[in-house]
């Protein structure tokens, strides 16, 4: 069994050996075979069987006074996510209400444009045929932080307290949705306790029907669109009063997000027009649009990429027990006799690649440049994602073809940036241009990882970690070159001129902030929760959880710097809501034993030159981002790896009084 524990090899990290905390460096590296986890073998699913899923664009806005308006559900259905041969497999996803064939995991794309609404019922349809709710296809581990319907009103939104270790929770689900990145009032911006239930008929006396937030939200957006929201729904506004830019749409309820996620709520917004795009005809294109006829051949592709396990019938895996992490005893013994929930995993890591809802797909290229919007929705994997032409290759690969990174979270770069491999943190966007051009017909390439198949800790592959399984998830997606179609008349890369970016003001504001975990007095190194908080005076961590009063409160349109100082052993992608922000620099600190000895700043990386919403912060480093915070209301920041977002490691901001 892999833990956690395995990470990285004794030696230096980004050349900071001296201020990385012994503890760093005594890390075991990982085995390059399959993860483990689930009754179906990742080794007996047949690769590139299914050509890959290519979202088409979500059908049905209609235009409202001017806004766009969708009314789109979540239901559970099943989908051919395996290969044909093979079982299909129960999903949670979004589709518009109004057609159920629209209803997929990953959804349909949302389509915009800047400083035009677009105004969204998000509709909670977990019911059965005959109105009652369905059950989680997952286990719920009901001892976190969680929305806890059966809390009532008084105890929703809380961790509740047992007498004797529970099950997992089998009642309604919540649901609420981010739209992640999306510069919005609060109202409308997906609040983890602003969730609802279904409007089912057996719902059990006494439970809440939503999150703590929700009604007060509800008011605020009535009384400034006029437009009611429904039993089970919610209707939020999104302004698109920011650069073009590739936005996604989630799940984000408090405690189960990551099973969610994990069960299918994701989905791409992409935001275009406006000063900060660029003209038809420059990038490659087209791309789904609503209304395209069948056979379209798509040149701009989104390539949403998780990794799931499966079991033998095609159920989606995900553990029932503390006990498959390996950091205790099986069966425990649990809460409330100790201080480790029974359920919840520190990190979750698949054991198969999913790209679009399926696994490891292929897809027909001609020789010219295709741009690719790529998201990591895993649940806490790093991907370093490279082409290469052999999938088996001894890593770190030789790149068959560079990967022109000309976007991130926050809209175009300043300059396009070739890399030879790309490394996205969970919830991290790249908005990347492969020419395949001059290649033979008949040409395979594929798109491989060389991430590791655990907690990412810094470092080098091959040198400071082991990769990801060359067998299973090493693997992503094939390419096959065929014929030309038609005319490439984008402009190559390395010639582009993309839209200039204005920096962000002096900041008023510097705050210290700290990422942590907490371990079990029971079990040795045996994690319990992750935490964020702020930096005391003598530079060590005070950690803060969820329910803590807020110390994040920027004035409305304060510039600020944030410093995320890292006191844990794992990189942690940090996600604030509202803004997109820059990223300044890093440097080395020494972490708990020496907190106060800290380094010279290393810049940026060169793909985060432009705007993002969410920023590896890497151990024993601190992380500098400057944000400007123009919209006042609550908001949260969190760690995007949703398996430590889930429990405690997430914190409400306030803007404004």
């Amino acid at each position: 069994m892999l833990t956690r524990r395995h990470l990285i090899k004794a030696g230096t990290v980004g050349g900071a050996a001296l201020l990385v905390p012994a503890a760093l460096t005594l890390r075991r590296p990982a085995q390059a075979a399959p993860v483990p986890g689930g009754t179906l073998d990742p080794a007996t699913v047949p690769k590139y069987v299914l050509p890959l899923f290519v979202p088409p664009a979500m059908p049905g806005g209609r235009s409202v006074a001017g806004v766009d308006f969708h009314e789109i559900g979540v239901r559970q259905f099943n989908q051919r996510v395996l290969p044909p041969g093979m079982p299909t497999t129960p999903v949670f996803g979004y589709g518009r209400i109004a057609d159920s064939s629209t209803f997929h995991y990953p959804a349909y794309t949302i389509e915009a444009r800047v400083d035009r609404v677009t105004r969204v019922r998000w509709a909670n349809q977990l019911m059965t045929s005959n109105g009652n709710y369905r059950p989680h296809l997952l286990p719920v581990d009901p001892t976190l932080h969680w929305a806890n319907p059966p809390g009532g009103t008084a105890g929703r939104d809380m961790r509740p307290e047992f007498t004797t270790t529970p099950g997992p929770y089998r009642g309604p689900v919540p649901v609420v949705t981010h739209l992640h990145g999306a510069h919005v009032v609060e109202e409308s911006d997906g609040y983890p306790e602003a969730w609802y239930l279904p409007p089912a008929r057996n719902i059990p006396r006494g439970y809440a029907r939503v999150g703590s937030f929700h009604d007060r939200f509800k008011a605020e957006a009535v009384g400034h669109t006029g437009v009611d929201w429904p039993t089970g729904s919610a209707v939020f506004d999104y302004r698109n009063d920011q650069r073009a830019t590739t936005l996604w749409f989630h799940s984000h309820e408090l405690g189960i997000t990551r099973l969610n996620i994990y069960a299918g709520l994701t989905g791409m917004y992409l935001l275009r027009g406006g000063s900060a795009d660029l003209p038809a005809g420059v990038l490659p294109g087209p791309a789904p649009q609503p209304g395209d006829p069948p056979g379209v051949r798509y040149h701009e592709l989104p390539l949403i990429l998780q990794d799931r396990s499966f079991n033998a019938d095609g159920s989606l895996f995900f553990p029932s027990s503390r006990g498959f992490f390996g950091d205790t005893p099986p069966n425990g013994p649990f809460l409330p006799t100790t201080d480790v929930s029974p359920i919840w995993n520190p990190e979750f890591f698949g054991n198969t690649m999913v790209v679009n809802g399926n696994t490891w797909p292929v897809l027909a290229v001609e020789p010219r440049r295709y741009r690719f919007r790529v998201l990591n929705a895993c649940n806490a994997r790093t991907l370093m994602v490279k082409i290469a032409t052999d999938p088996l290759a001894a890593r770190p690969a030789k790149a068959a073809l560079p990967i022109w990174v000309i976007g991130t979270d926050g809209g175009f770069l300043p300059a396009p940036v070739p890399l030879e491999s790309a490394r996205l943190g969970v919830s991290e966007r790249l908005d990347v241009i492969v020419d395949f051009t001059g290649l033979p017909v008949g040409s395979t390439l594929y798109l491989i990882n060389e991430g590791p198949d655990e907690p990412f800790g810094g470092g080098t592959v091959g040198v400071d970690f082991q990769p990801a399984d060359p067998g299973t998830t090493g693997q992503v997606l094939k390419f096959v070159v065929t014929a030309a179609a038609s005319a490439d008349t984008s402009v190559p890369p390395a010639q582009l001129r993309l839209p200039s970016i204005t920096r962000l003001g002096g900041a008023s504001v510097i705050r210290r902030l700290s990422l942590n975990e907490l371990t079990s007095g029971t079990f040795a190194d045996a994690p319990t929760e992750g935490m964020l908080g702020t930096v005391n005076a003598d530079g060590t961590a005070a950690p803060l959880p969820w329910m803590a009063p807020v110390t994040e409160n920027p004035r409305r349109g304060a510039t600020e710097i944030w410093e995320f100082r890292n006191f844990t052993g794992d990189a942690h992608p940090i996600h604030v809501h509202q803004v997109q922000f820059q990223v300044l620099d890093r440097r080395p600190f020494g972490g708990t034993d020496n907190p106060t000895q800290i380094g010279p700043p290393r810049p940026a990386e060169s793909w985060e030159s432009g705007f993002k919403d969410t920023v590896v912060s890497l151990p024993s480093e601190i992380t500098r981002i400057k944000a400007r915070f123009d919209i006042a209301g609550r908001y949260v920041w969190h760690c995007h790896i949703i398996d430590h977002e889930d429990n405690e490691m997430m914190r409400p901001y306030q803007v404004g009084s």
